[in-house]
């Protein structure tokens, strides 16, 4: 299929001349232009395609996404890139957009399938492109974070329920490569689960991990370290990163139960030893310890470490029955052999970069997903609900 998004060259300058408005949308084309997105979704939507349609579903879906990116939050909102076709090329009319959308929701696993693999080939290409800069280069480890989030829904959504933090919505789990402190990160996948979905569920961890890691260039796949807050520190979890068939680094957040608490007891003075802050630098009033010698592990996969970092609460903050003598006392669980703690610790604390990750993908969409079932949307077509992953 020939790419008829744009016939003229388009060049940027600073005389206020010829300005045209979202013109930003034009560094998301050319981004799957450069990648082979742009063809890959075509390719793989091809089935989707009604006869002597004069739209192409992979456009739409790109369109859709563009439109998304540029602050819109319901299909209508296309509109934004018609009304500019020098820029966006031609652009489907909203009864078309919704009519694909119904039709790849009620065949959602064949479509899901199609775009997934449309991604990952992008990926690859684009992360080829990156060259040093690109995740795992040189042998280091790719890092994908996970982490559920609440999206609140307005209206009676599917699957929209009374949420943990008393809201109404969706709890989906969302997976990120992580690309350092100066990179934006990288959504791997978001799989939607109802309001009422558990944090610490292990199957919404294994499956966001395993539609993350289907996502990488396959000779990384398995050099990847997982990271996930409290939430993904269980049994269950753990054991399925270690399989033999996997055999993934990680690093988890656990609670502190009351062996833990136990434990940290028994530290003596001079086993704590300072933690750093983000430079690297020694973190004035924090410390980590090792306490893998104090506990009982034989339930947990072979070789796990369980460190705990504790600081002194900032003023103000309000202390709780597990702080011990004015500190404050996390816990996580590596399986890293090597390194210092207070190393291994940074580079867990740094899994909070994905929150920011989360806050931009809700500023792009993500806080209006998904949509809502079986209404009819204003053009007279019916609408299904996306499918539950992406």
């Amino acid at each position: 299929m020939k790419n008829s998004a744009r016939s003229t060259r388009v060049t940027v300058s600073a005389d206020g001349k010829g300005l045209v408005s979202q013109a930003g949308a034009v560094l998301l084309w050319e981004t799957m232009r450069v990648t082979g997105l742009g063809r890959a979704l075509p390719e793989g939507l091809a089935r989707w395609r009604a006869p002597r349609a004069v739209h192409d579903p992979g456009k739409i879906i790109t369109d859709l996404a563009a439109a998304m990116a540029l602050g819109g939050d319901c299909l209508a909102d296309i509109a934004v890139l018609r009304e500019q076709p020098e820029l966006a090329g031609p652009v489907a009319s909203d009864p078309v957009v919704s009519r694909l959308v119904a039709a790849l929701a009620a065949d959602g696993p064949r479509a899901l399938k199609a775009i997934r693999a449309a991604r990952a080939a992008a990926r690859e290409q684009a992360w080829a492109l990156a060259g040093q800069n690109a995740p795992g280069h040189g042998g280091s480890l790719v890092t994908i974070d996970l982490d559920a989030t609440i999206v609140i829904a307005h209206s009676d959504k599917d699957q929209a329920r009374p949420t943990w933090k008393k809201t109404f919505g969706h709890h989906p789990m969302t997976a990120w490569a992580d690309h350092g402190q100066d990179g934006s990160g990288e959504p791997l996948a978001i799989v939607l689960r109802p309001g009422n979905a558990g944090s610490n569920t292990a199957a919404g961890h294994i499956g966001a991990t395993g539609l993350a890691l289907a996502q990488l260039p396959r000779h990384l796949r398995r050099r990847v370290l997982v990271r996930a807050d409290s939430a993904g520190g269980t049994h269950e979890f753990l054991k399925w990163l270690t399989a033999r068939s996997r055999r993934l680094h990680y690093s988890v957040g656990m609670t502190i139960t009351e062996g833990i608490q136990d434990a940290i007891g028994k530290v003596p003075a001079d086993g704590w030893t300072p933690a750093y802050d983000g430079d690297g630098q020694v973190r004035t009033g924090a410390w980590v310890a090792d306490i893998t010698g104090l506990l009982d592990l034989d339930s947990w996969p072979a070789g796990m470490r369980v460190i705990v970092p504790r600081e002194r609460p900032h003023p103000g903050a309000q202390l709780r029955f597990t702080d011990i003598d004015g500190h404050r006392f996390t816990c996580l669980a590596t399986d890293a052999k090597r390194g210092q703690l207070a190393e291994l610790e940074l580079r867990h604390r740094r899994r909070a970069r994905c929150e920011d990750r989360i806050r931009c993908a809700k500023d792009t969409g993500l806080r209006n997903l998904p949509l809502k079932a079986s209404r009819r949307t204003r053009s007279g077509a019916r609408s299904s609900p996306w499918p539950a992953s992406c």
